[in-house]
């Protein structure tokens, strides 16, 4: 047992989910940790870290912060994801219709079981080799007639990969915890190769395990076969590479004149021939880099405030 390790290791997750203002359950702290460790030896390690004040335990929750309104808006959260849930499914289900989709999870902070007033519903989305493009073009003008019915909010289709390269580029603590706490939907077998691929993941996040037992494979009804056999030759090859580089442009010149959608975040994607996704650049640095130092300082604070008798444990 290296019980040092095990604290820093729970002050560690603690403080990432912190920045979203998220509490976790003791279950969550052990399958977020970032090594392996024997649960006996985490509890005592938690138990410590309570009983010095470094960890709050606020009801079955567990936070940096001893403010009950973090459990309680958590609370809330939960409920309200439950029924939005049951609203994603369907809207999953949906989207694995279309031609060329092989695979729907839900992500982002609904997929951690949370939402919060002005929650999306966003969707991580494999498509067949080298026809995202197609794929994501074909569904992004099925949003623009959802804008209709005032029901954009259940289709962020904001994250593609295909099958020919399904692994995650970026590998760090925030692409590892979003690979491990999506929920697929639609197509059984491509997420379990999905997971292979990213078995990456698992430097991070030991403890944890991925969700595929609730996907149910995907059968395409006849539009979409139709669609598909009209396309797989050259000229939907063609098609593919012209689509990302109509829609590359498109969005380079929307971050050019610094352009934002209606939350005041800057619009700006990420593409290649078998990946579309928001530009890391603009989110995942800066977290990373909040992350570190926030970790920094909490760790600092720890050691200044643990009696020296208390540090050997």
């Amino acid at each position: 047992m290296n019980l040092p390790l095990t604290k820093k290791g729970i002050l560690a997750t603690l403080t990432y989910f912190n920045m979203f203002d998220y509490p976790l359950k003791k279950r969550e702290i052990y399958i977020f940790l970032g090594h392996k460790e024997e649960p006996r030896f985490f509890d005592r390690a938690l138990k410590i870290l309570v009983e010095e004040s470094a960890v709050f335990q606020l009801g079955e929750f567990y936070c940096l912060f001893n403010n009950y309104a973090l459990a309680e808006r958590r609370s809330r959260g939960n409920e309200k994801a439950a029924i939005m849930l049951k609203k994603a499914e369907k809207a999953a289900h949906l989207i694995a219709a279309f031609p060329y989709v092989r695979g729907v999870a839900v992500s982002g902070s609904l997929s951690k079981k949370f939402a919060d007033e002005d929650a999306d519903i966003d969707f991580f989305i494999i498509t067949a080799a080298n026809r995202l493009w197609i794929a994501r073009t074909i569904l992004h003008v099925f949003k623009k007639i959802t804008f209709l019915f005032n029901l954009q909010d259940c289709f962020c289709m904001n994250y593609f990969v295909d099958e020919a390269q399904a692994c995650i580029l970026e590998k760090n603590i925030y692409t590892a915890t979003e690979v491990a706490t999506i929920l697929p939907v639609c197509g059984m077998t491509v997420f379990e190769n999905f997971y292979a691929v990213n078995s990456w993941s698992k430097n991070f996040l030991p403890n944890n395990y991925m969700h595929i037992s609730s996907a149910v494979e995907i059968r395409k009804k006849w539009p979409g076969i139709a669609t598909e056999k009209i396309c797989n030759n050259r000229a939907g090859n063609l098609l593919d590479n012209w689509l990302m580089r109509l829609t590359a442009n498109s969005w380079n010149r929307k971050t050019r004149n610094n352009k934002k959608n209606s939350k005041g975040i800057l619009l700006s994607m990420h593409t290649g021939k078998h990946f579309s996704k928001p530009n890391p650049e603009n989110f995942q640095k800066k977290l990373l880099q909040r992350y570190n130092n926030c970790l920094a300082e909490v760790l600092e604070q720890y050691e200044h405030s643990i009696p020296v008798k208390n540090k050997s444990l």
